[in-house]
């Protein structure tokens, strides 16, 4: 089944980014979610209903989680549901980047079992299916070898770089990385381009299902920022962040990070 949805995801995927593509960020119609949720763009709504079309007309029987939905409990008592994130980097598509992608995953008791990350402005499509291994553009893909943090490469935002979150504020030495979308820099972790990626807040299921299976198909321990393991399909659907890295490095990296200890 894993590999049957797969099929599907990275079809829609394909056809997302097609729709995706008729806009031009900068020029395309924005306002501001209500409670201070970040942007929204015509083109996420867009995205939103090309998948829904797709995914939710071949599994009418899946739940459905998306950004741009409306949440409904009934997702709660599906056996399988879509965990979507439409455009995951709207800020960094009206700005005309090309750093934006598509997250889509399916999750099965809590876990995801088929995921894809689309960029479709730079034509990458990672993908995964559980026991099966991830690829980026057909080709497989496997985390780096990097076992020590210093000198790693990180990518993760400025913020989690503050003293208060480390134990004995004592911050590593590492590569400082950082890419607009949090599925992309998941993804980009699971390629080998960079050795780990943490986010040490509260994180949307929607930006991190798809990533979370394609990492872990690529070899790496993915967990939240507490070191415990990831669970999707949540009443309410955020995990307490995520730390990605291959074993030997997460390890490392969970060593130091003071949300992690006790």
């Amino acid at each position: 089944m894993p590999a049957h949805d797969l099929d599907l995801l990275i079809h829609a995927a394909r056809l997302a980014g097609e729709t995706a593509l008729t806009f031009h960020g900068p020029d395309a119609k924005s306002w501001e979610k209500p409670g201070e949720q970040g942007p929204v763009t015509e083109a996420d709504l867009a995205v939103n209903a090309v998948l829904e079309r797709e995914l939710r007309g071949a599994r009418p029987d899946y739940g459905w989680l998306s950004e741009e939905s409306d949440d409904s409990a009934a997702r709660l008592t599906q056996e399988r549901v879509f965990i979507i994130d439409p455009i995951d980097g709207t800020r960094s598509f009206i700005e005309g980047s090309k750093s934006w992608a598509h997250s889509i995953a399916v999750a099965e008791g809590g876990q995801v079992t088929a995921a894809v990350v689309f960029l479709p402005a730079k034509n990458r499509l990672y993908a995964a299916a559980k026991g099966l291994g991830a690829t980026l553009n057909g080709d497989p893909v496997r985390v780096t070898a990097q076992s020590g943090l210093t000198g790693a490469s990180v990518v993760a935002a400025k913020p989690n770089y503050a003293p208060e979150k480390w134990v004995d504020g004592d911050v590593p030495d590492v590569q400082r990385v950082y890419r607009p979308s949090l599925a992309y820099r998941l993804s980009l972790v699971a390629q080998g381009r960079f050795d780990a990626m943490l986010t040490l807040r509260n994180s949307w299921e929607w930006d991190i299902a798809a990533g979370a299976l394609i990492l872990t198909e690529a070899g790496a321990t993915v967990t939240d920022m507490h070191g415990q393991a990831l669970q999707f399909n949540n009443p309410h659907p955020q995990v307490k962040g995520v730390v990605a890295a291959g074993p030997a490095l997460h390890a490392d990296l969970t060593a130091r990070l003071l949300s992690a200890q006790g």
